[in-house]
């Protein structure tokens, strides 16, 4: 009985451990974002996501595949937050007619921004995140 004992106990230990660890995905939306660009539309029929979150840390997405995480180096984070400084949001833009336009959303800030022609504060903050999108992404 007490070999049953020291076998059982230490597997009943550890079950029980990995039941009362939050989830990975919890403990990761515990941090704060940062910022968040939408970018969707035009012909190509884009439907991507750029999630910054203020650690460093990015969730990205497309309209085909999975979302994918992954963290910033020290030099991407400076960078977009150099760019952030300059970031005027402005008001949002009315959508023009025709289907080919490709409408950008930021939300920074606690405000959320459409905009169709990219503003020249904007500009640099959209391109840094365009080039993390095409960096990380790639579904496993």
């Amino acid at each position: 009985m007490r070999i049953w004992l020291s076998v059982i106990l230490p597997v009943l230990l550890l079950g029980s451990s990995a039941v009362l660890a939050p989830p990975a995905q919890a403990v990761a939306s515990k941090t704060k974002t940062l910022i968040t660009l939408h970018r969707e539309g035009g012909f190509a029929g884009f439907d991507d996501r750029v999630i910054v979150h203020t650690d460093g840390c990015v969730r990205l997405s497309r309209r085909s595949g999975p979302a994918v995480d992954k963290c910033l180096t020290e030099q991407e984070t400076g960078t977009l937050r150099r760019h952030l400084r300059r970031l005027r949001l402005g008001r949002s833009e009315a959508q023009p007619q025709g289907a080919d336009f490709i409408k950008y959303t930021i939300a920074y800030r606690g405000r959320r921004v459409s905009r169709y022609t990219l503003p020249a504060s904007w500009s640099p903050v959209v391109r840094h995140l365009e080039q993390i999108l095409e960096k990380y992404w790639a579904p496993d």
